[in-house]
């Protein structure tokens, strides 16, 4: 994709993604009731948690696929993207887990417990903090990205143990509600307001990752433009 063509996208991802994130906040709000056994107003949380951390395992595989492919074509382009993705994974896990905690507050009475998914999902974060950490601490570009590629491939081996811990160990942690093979466990406005958030998410992670990506070319060709020009073998 040109330059031209990816900042046009970028532009127009950022049009749909405003547009849904504004209904996805009306829908979360106000337009959907409380929950009518357990949880209230609480469930507004959900509709935060859920996609924040849906986005968060996106993003991750997102740098699991992109360092596969750097690994093997050993192009710039699948570094940028990794670096990318992985910066908005450890955004939006903070989100999740800043969520989780004030949702585990109202249903829990504790801010934390050292459950299974609470903790996985914490080490899911120190591994891809650290993963900026090592990108921020190598100066050799191609020592750089291979490094950081391994520490991504291996760190979403934590996305499934995350996501089945529910289903492996006892934990707090609620049984999936959203997705599973009986249907959703909620109303259907409440349902579908959280599917009008997941979209919205997912819209904002991919202009998000266009517009860094985008500026990570820029960076890139200005620094290119900004070396010396070797002079000619003989010249005075």
């Amino acid at each position: 994709m040109t330059p031209s063509r990816l900042n046009t996208a970028t532009r127009i991802l950022g049009i749909l993604t405003l547009i849904a994130m504004a209904v996805s906040l009306y829908m979360a709000l106000i337009w959907s009731p409380p929950e009518r056994t357990m949880l209230g107003d609480s469930v507004r949380i959900l509709y935060f948690h859920a996609p924040a951390a849906w986005t968060a395992y996106l993003s991750f595989g997102v740098v699991a696929i992109a360092s596969v492919m750097y690994l093997w074509k050993r192009k710039h382009i699948w570094d940028i993207i990794a670096l990318a993705s992985a910066e908005i994974g450890v955004l939006l896990t903070t989100l999740t887990l800043i969520s989780g905690m004030l949702w585990g507050k109202t249903v829990w009475g504790t801010f934390w417990t050292w459950d299974a998914r609470l903790t996985s999902t914490l080490v899911l974060w120190l591994i891809y903090v650290g993963y900026l950490m090592l990108r921020a601490a190598i100066d050799d570009p191609e020592r750089r990205a291979r490094l950081a590629a391994i520490v991504g491939i291996v760190g979403a081996l934590d996305i499934p143990i995350i996501h089945f811990a529910v289903l492996w160990w006892r934990t707090l942690h609620p049984q999936p509600i959203a997705v599973r093979p009986g249907g959703p466990a909620l109303d259907p406005p409440l349902a579908l307001t959280l599917n009008v958030a997941m979209i919205a998410f997912t819209l904002l992670y991919a202009y998000l990752l266009l517009a860094r990506v985008q500026l990570e070319l820029t960076r890139d060709q200005a620094e290119a433009q900004r070396q010396p020009v070797e002079a000619p073998v003989g010249a005075d």
